[in-house]
Protein backbone atom coordinates (compact mmCIF):
# COMPACT_ATOMS: atom_id res chain seq x y z
CA UNK A 1 0.00 0.00 0.00
CA UNK A 2 0.88 3.55 -0.89
CA UNK A 3 1.86 5.63 2.33
CA UNK A 4 1.89 9.42 2.42
CA UNK A 5 5.37 10.84 3.30
CA UNK A 6 5.47 12.38 6.46
CA UNK A 7 5.70 15.98 5.18
CA UNK A 8 2.82 15.52 2.95
CA UNK A 9 1.00 13.89 6.28
CA UNK A 10 1.48 17.03 8.02
CA UNK A 11 0.62 19.71 5.46
CA UNK A 12 -2.48 17.69 5.40
CA UNK A 13 -3.39 18.00 9.41
CA UNK A 14 -2.38 21.16 9.88
CA UNK A 15 -4.54 22.75 6.44
CA UNK A 16 -7.30 20.65 6.76
CA UNK A 17 -9.99 19.98 4.09
CA UNK A 18 -9.94 21.96 0.69
CA UNK A 19 -12.36 25.01 1.35
CA UNK A 20 -13.12 25.63 -2.48
CA UNK A 21 -14.11 22.25 -3.81
CA UNK A 22 -17.63 21.58 -6.38
CA UNK A 23 -19.85 19.63 -3.77
CA UNK A 24 -21.30 18.21 -7.03
CA UNK A 25 -17.82 15.86 -7.97
CA UNK A 26 -17.73 14.39 -5.10
CA UNK A 27 -19.96 11.17 -6.18
CA UNK A 28 -18.07 9.15 -8.84
CA UNK A 29 -19.67 6.47 -10.66
CA UNK A 30 -17.30 3.94 -10.68
CA UNK A 31 -16.79 1.47 -13.10
CA UNK A 32 -19.51 2.57 -15.19
CA UNK A 33 -19.81 1.23 -18.51
CA UNK A 34 -22.46 3.46 -20.58
CA UNK A 35 -21.36 6.11 -23.37
CA UNK A 36 -19.39 8.73 -22.67
CA UNK A 37 -20.57 11.92 -22.76
CA UNK A 38 -21.62 13.49 -26.47
CA UNK A 39 -20.01 16.54 -26.57
CA UNK A 40 -16.11 14.86 -25.88
CA UNK A 41 -14.33 15.75 -29.24
CA UNK A 42 -13.99 13.30 -32.32
CA UNK A 43 -10.30 12.09 -30.78
CA UNK A 44 -12.03 11.18 -27.32
CA UNK A 45 -14.66 9.58 -29.28
CA UNK A 46 -12.11 7.55 -31.23
CA UNK A 47 -11.62 5.56 -27.79
CA UNK A 48 -14.89 5.63 -26.41
CA UNK A 49 -15.13 1.28 -26.45
CA UNK A 50 -11.57 1.67 -24.93
CA UNK A 51 -12.46 3.81 -22.11
CA UNK A 52 -15.62 1.65 -20.77
CA UNK A 53 -13.46 -0.91 -20.94
CA UNK A 54 -10.87 0.72 -18.61
CA UNK A 55 -13.40 2.03 -16.87
CA UNK A 56 -14.33 -1.79 -15.74
CA UNK A 57 -11.20 -2.92 -15.44
CA UNK A 58 -9.86 0.00 -12.95
CA UNK A 59 -13.27 0.29 -11.15
CA UNK A 60 -13.02 4.53 -12.54
CA UNK A 61 -15.86 6.40 -14.20
CA UNK A 62 -15.47 6.43 -18.00
CA UNK A 63 -16.47 9.98 -17.88
CA UNK A 64 -13.64 10.89 -15.35
CA UNK A 65 -11.38 8.98 -17.79
CA UNK A 66 -12.76 11.34 -20.99
CA UNK A 67 -11.85 14.02 -19.06
CA UNK A 68 -8.55 13.62 -18.40
CA UNK A 69 -7.87 12.03 -21.76
CA UNK A 70 -9.51 15.06 -23.92
CA UNK A 71 -7.34 17.45 -21.69
CA UNK A 72 -4.01 15.29 -21.29
CA UNK A 73 -3.65 14.08 -24.94
CA UNK A 74 -7.29 14.96 -26.78
CA UNK A 75 -6.66 11.23 -27.96
CA UNK A 76 -3.10 11.42 -29.19
CA UNK A 77 -1.68 7.86 -27.89
CA UNK A 78 1.99 9.27 -28.73
CA UNK A 79 2.27 12.70 -27.55
CA UNK A 80 4.71 13.67 -25.17
CA UNK A 81 4.92 17.03 -22.95
CA UNK A 82 8.20 18.94 -22.67
CA UNK A 83 7.85 17.54 -18.47
CA UNK A 84 8.34 14.12 -19.86
CA UNK A 85 4.69 12.76 -19.68
CA UNK A 86 3.69 10.02 -21.69
CA UNK A 87 0.83 9.27 -23.88
CA UNK A 88 -3.03 9.08 -23.47
CA UNK A 89 -2.85 9.83 -20.17
CA UNK A 90 0.33 11.60 -20.01
CA UNK A 91 1.91 9.71 -17.14
CA UNK A 92 5.21 10.55 -15.92
CA UNK A 93 7.99 8.13 -16.57
CA UNK A 94 8.68 7.21 -12.85
CA UNK A 95 5.30 5.43 -12.69
CA UNK A 96 6.50 3.07 -15.40
CA UNK A 97 8.45 0.02 -14.77
CA UNK A 98 11.91 -0.38 -16.36
CA UNK A 99 10.92 -1.70 -20.22
CA UNK A 100 7.43 -0.89 -20.24
CA UNK A 101 6.13 0.68 -23.32
CA UNK A 102 5.21 4.04 -21.92
CA UNK A 103 2.98 5.17 -25.09
CA UNK A 104 0.98 1.73 -25.36
CA UNK A 105 -2.43 2.63 -24.28
CA UNK A 106 -3.08 0.08 -22.30
CA UNK A 107 -0.10 0.24 -20.40
CA UNK A 108 -0.79 3.95 -20.14
CA UNK A 109 -3.65 3.40 -19.07
CA UNK A 110 -2.79 1.04 -16.32
CA UNK A 111 -0.52 3.60 -14.65
CA UNK A 112 -2.74 6.57 -15.31
CA UNK A 113 -5.85 4.58 -13.34
CA UNK A 114 -3.35 3.72 -10.64
CA UNK A 115 -1.96 6.86 -10.25
CA UNK A 116 -5.99 8.18 -10.35
CA UNK A 117 -7.03 5.56 -8.02
CA UNK A 118 -4.21 6.76 -5.04
CA UNK A 119 -5.36 10.28 -5.71
CA UNK A 120 -8.61 9.37 -5.15
CA UNK A 121 -8.56 7.28 -2.22
CA UNK A 122 -6.12 10.33 -0.61
CA UNK A 123 -9.02 12.90 -2.17
CA UNK A 124 -11.75 11.14 -0.08
CA UNK A 125 -13.58 10.37 -3.35
CA UNK A 126 -13.98 13.96 -4.28
CA UNK A 127 -13.00 13.92 -8.12
CA UNK A 128 -11.63 17.83 -8.35
CA UNK A 129 -9.25 17.32 -5.60
CA UNK A 130 -8.08 13.86 -7.58
CA UNK A 131 -8.17 15.73 -10.73
CA UNK A 132 -5.41 18.22 -9.60
CA UNK A 133 -3.41 15.38 -7.71
CA UNK A 134 -3.58 13.88 -11.27
CA UNK A 135 -2.25 17.18 -12.29
CA UNK A 136 0.30 18.13 -9.56
CA UNK A 137 1.08 15.33 -7.32
CA UNK A 138 -0.26 14.38 -3.89
CA UNK A 139 0.57 17.58 -2.23
CA UNK A 140 -2.47 19.58 -3.02
CA UNK A 141 -4.77 17.38 -1.31
CA UNK A 142 -6.16 19.33 1.23
CA UNK A 143 -4.03 23.00 0.07
CA UNK A 144 -6.38 25.70 -0.67
CA UNK A 145 -6.57 26.25 -4.47
CA UNK A 146 -5.05 29.76 -4.24
CA UNK A 147 -1.36 27.75 -3.44
CA UNK A 148 -1.91 25.61 -6.62
CA UNK A 149 0.32 25.90 -9.52
CA UNK A 150 -1.02 28.03 -12.12
CA UNK A 151 -1.18 25.48 -14.39
CA UNK A 152 -2.93 22.64 -11.59
CA UNK A 153 -5.72 25.66 -11.12
CA UNK A 154 -6.34 25.51 -14.94
CA UNK A 155 -6.50 22.25 -15.09
CA UNK A 156 -9.09 21.95 -12.14
CA UNK A 157 -11.09 24.54 -13.14
CA UNK A 158 -11.38 23.05 -16.69
CA UNK A 159 -11.48 19.18 -15.58
CA UNK A 160 -14.73 19.64 -13.07
CA UNK A 161 -16.36 21.83 -15.68
CA UNK A 162 -16.29 19.36 -18.04
CA UNK A 163 -16.69 16.55 -15.79
CA UNK A 164 -19.61 17.68 -14.02
CA UNK A 165 -21.00 19.01 -17.73
CA UNK A 166 -20.54 14.64 -18.48
CA UNK A 167 -22.00 13.56 -15.22
CA UNK A 168 -24.95 16.08 -16.11
CA UNK A 169 -25.61 14.41 -19.41
CA UNK A 170 -25.20 17.84 -21.06
CA UNK A 171 -25.17 17.44 -25.10
CA UNK A 172 -22.71 20.19 -25.33
CA UNK A 173 -20.06 21.61 -22.97
CA UNK A 174 -19.05 25.56 -22.39
CA UNK A 175 -15.95 24.39 -20.32
CA UNK A 176 -14.76 22.05 -23.01
CA UNK A 177 -15.49 24.62 -25.90
CA UNK A 178 -13.39 27.12 -23.67
CA UNK A 179 -10.39 24.73 -23.06
CA UNK A 180 -10.13 24.27 -26.70
CA UNK A 181 -10.27 27.74 -27.46
CA UNK A 182 -7.28 28.13 -24.57
CA UNK A 183 -4.95 26.41 -27.54
CA UNK A 184 -6.86 22.69 -26.92
CA UNK A 185 -7.65 22.40 -30.22
CA UNK A 186 -4.04 22.59 -31.53
CA UNK A 187 -3.42 19.11 -29.49
CA UNK A 188 -6.95 17.84 -31.10
CA UNK A 189 -5.75 18.75 -34.70
CA UNK A 190 -2.72 16.51 -33.50
CA UNK A 191 -4.77 13.84 -32.14
CA UNK A 192 -7.03 14.13 -35.76
CA UNK A 193 -4.55 13.79 -37.69
CA UNK A 194 -1.89 10.52 -35.95
CA UNK A 195 -5.57 8.83 -35.86
CA UNK A 196 -6.18 9.14 -39.29
CA UNK A 197 -9.36 11.77 -38.59
CA UNK A 198 -7.60 14.71 -40.32
CA UNK A 199 -10.04 15.33 -43.47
Amino acid sequence: MFVLPTALATTLSATGRLLNRLPALTGIDRGTVGAIAPFFTPEVQYWQADIRRWAVQYDLDANLLATIMQIESCGDSTVSSPAGAQGLFQVMPFHFATGENQIDPDTNIMRGANHLNLCLEYAEGDAGEALACYNAGFVVIGDLIENWPDETQRYYNWGTRIYADAQSSAANSAALQEWLDAGGVNLCSRAARSLGLAG
